[in-house]
């Protein structure tokens, strides 16, 4: 029998290593549902609730958790501005499809009729990134096209340029952002938005995001849908009125919401993070062997007994 060429056996040693990677030896991945229940208490945690605001519209309760890890000076003023009342009375006055909900005072730019904002800070700087060393940054196994590193933080998306660079919160799916004018330094926290649609990664380090919400995104991503090309609810009558924004650590223990929020700094965190990237449930018959940051959805749940 003539000899192969050296590159063809190479080739051919090459093709065999993943089926020999991925064979019977191989730990087969859990389903999402189990590694949720397998979980232990150890592996959830209870948000601050220094950190945690209460947005209660007629429809019910929406809960954010800020995160002053990343804009520890507009996260100071959203309290004060919670603690005085400011938008209790104010509404969602915009809709942008498959982007945004914002909402705060509709009349924030006429001086008339604008709400007061009381001792918050009237100016503040920009907080679009933090230096990575002072994160503690739990990274995905994959790739991200909008940042060299992709991970979590506390609870948070992010992403950063190394251990020496600097790290943000990216734009997924229920994040919160301070809006601001064309300034960089132009927020203060009274206009909050909402992400309600595929994740707009192109913010990210250009707006100062404040949280996210950990209950009740289905609320917000049910507004109807504003004209084109802002989604902006021009006739008061289709605003959606917000009862009251109330800081969490304001309320009685017993008035609080339960809920727990999975870590995503443990062992557990990573199966699930694996259990989404490889699905081996019964629909799923080709597993990606890939997740996106804005794809993991991160579990809350009411504490078991």
């Amino acid at each position: 029998m003539p000899r192969q060429p050296a590159l063809a056996v190479l080739l051919a040693a090459a093709l065999a290593l993943p089926a020999a990677v991925a064979g019977a030896d191989a730990p087969p991945t859990r389903t999402t549902q189990e590694v949720l229940e397998a979980s232990t208490p150890a592996d959830w945690r209870t948000p601050d609730p220094a950190n945690t605001l209460y947005m209660d519209l007629d429809a019910g309760r929406v809960v954010i958790e800020l995160a002053p890890d990343f804009a520890p000076q507009h996260v100071e003023n959203i309290r004060i501005l919670a603690r005085e009342g400011f938008w209790n009375g104010a509404a969602i006055y915009r809709s942008h499809d498959n982007f945004v909900v914002q909402f705060g005072d509709p009349h924030a730019d006429d001086p008339e009729r604008a709400r007061p904002t009381g001792s918050a800070r009237t100016r503040l700087p920009a907080e679009f990134e933090r230096p990575a060393r002072d994160l503690d940054f739990h990274p995905l196994p994959d790739r991200d096209g909008w940042a060299p590193e992709a991970g979590f933080v506390a609870g948070f998306p992010a992403a950063r340029e190394g251990t020496d660079g600097a790290a943000w919160m990216a734009h997924c799916y229920g994040a919160v952002g301070a809006g601001r004018g064309l300034e960089a330094d132009s927020s203060i926290g009274a206009e909050l938005y909402v992400v309600t649609g595929q994740s707009p990664r192109q913010l990210d380090r250009n707006i100062t995001l404040v949280g996210r919400v950990i209950r009740g995104m289905e609320l917000l991503s049910a507004v109807p849908r504003g004209p084109e090309p802002l989604g902006m609810l021009e006739d008061p009558a289709r605003h959606v009125p917000i009862r009251a924004i109330t800081l969490a650590s304001e309320l009685p223990a017993e008035q609080r919401e339960p809920i727990e929020v999975l870590r995503t700094d443990t062992a557990t965190f990573d199966a699930y993070v694996e259990s989404r990237r490889n699905r081996r449930d019964a629909f799923y018959k080709r597993p990606a062997g890939h997740v996106d940051l804005c794809n993991i959805a991160i579990p809350s749940r009411t504490p078991r007994d």
